[in-house]
């Protein structure tokens, strides 16, 4: 740390003078970047909507309560399709994401010159892409339906799963690995006793963790198409119906909260 001296009695401060005008420098910097992105984010924006927002706001919500608790029966139908796009594709993730991990670990892979690479291409792929953006390619290409949703959430949940359960993969005892091999164990029996045990309840966890997540994005793949609860949501605010989609709103933040009680409870069991 600088020391600077005061009538020979040296007085401690955190930085030298060039620090701290440098310091000074980057926030100002950092300050005229704000305001010109600032700037440019709202160039085209009117302001007027932006002052008479609060009173559009709560006309909206004058508009939407109470619910209408009637159109609750229409809505079992679509949440149980959403629970099944969620739950059949995180098992679809699974199939895929589990053999792409063990391909892109360092210490399983068969090759670290092809194999690797090419895993952890479908990882980063799978996570670059949302599942909204999967789901209106799925629409267009298979036609609208749960299969969209399905396979759309399947291929999101690759890269998730892939990515975290490889890193699992990459960082087990090594010496229980050891151990199997010196007994003249084959490849797929020291997969099978060494490597899957130390890794089992992790896994687990990070597919309930998942299936937690994917039950959320599933709610709104329906406005594209794909199927779910997401297809009334979409109904509801096309007609104006603002009490109707008040009341899925509420449908779904209680299975938010219920799968979300769920999980916890089966990652607290496994772990």
């Amino acid at each position: 740390m600088p020391v600077s001296h005061l009538a020979d009695r040296p007085i401690w401060t955190r930085r030298t003078t060039r620090q701290q005008f440098a310091a000074y420098a980057g926030w100002l910097a950092l300050v005229a970047l704000t305001i010109f992105a600032f700037q440019v984010m709202t160039r085209d924006t009117i302001w007027f909507f932006v002052q008479d927002a609060p009173r559009q706001a709560g006309d909206l919500l004058d508009r939407a309560w109470p619910p209408r608790w009637s159109y609750l029966d229409r809505l079992w139908a679509p949440l149980w399709d959403t629970l099944n796009i969620a739950t059949l594709g995180t098992l679809l993730g699974i199939l895929i994401a589990v053999p792409v991990a063990f391909l892109a670990a360092r210490n399983t892979t068969p090759s670290l010159a092809f194999a690797r690479p090419i895993a952890l291409l479908i990882i980063v792929a799978s996570r670059s892409i949302n599942s909204l953006i999967w789901a209106l390619l799925l629409v267009a290409i298979i036609g609208p339906g749960l299969l969209a949703g399905i396979i759309a959430i399947g291929l999101r949940s690759i890269g998730f799963i892939g990515k975290l359960l490889y890193e699992a993969i990459e960082e087990i005892d090594e010496s229980q690995v050891e151990a199997v091999k010196a007994t003249g164990a084959r490849g797929s029996q020291v997969i099978d006793y060494a490597i899957v045990p130390q890794i089992l309840p992790t896994f687990a966890g990070i597919s309930v963790f998942r299936w937690d997540i994917n039950i959320r994005e599933s709610a709104v793949l329906g406005l594209v198409g794909a199927g779910g609860i997401g297809v009334q949501l979409n109904s509801s605010l096309a007609r104006l119906a603002w009490s109707e989609v008040t009341v899925i709103f509420i449908v779904i933040l209680a299975t938010v909260v219920v799968s979300e009680w769920v999980s916890a409870k089966v990652r607290g069991a496994i772990i």
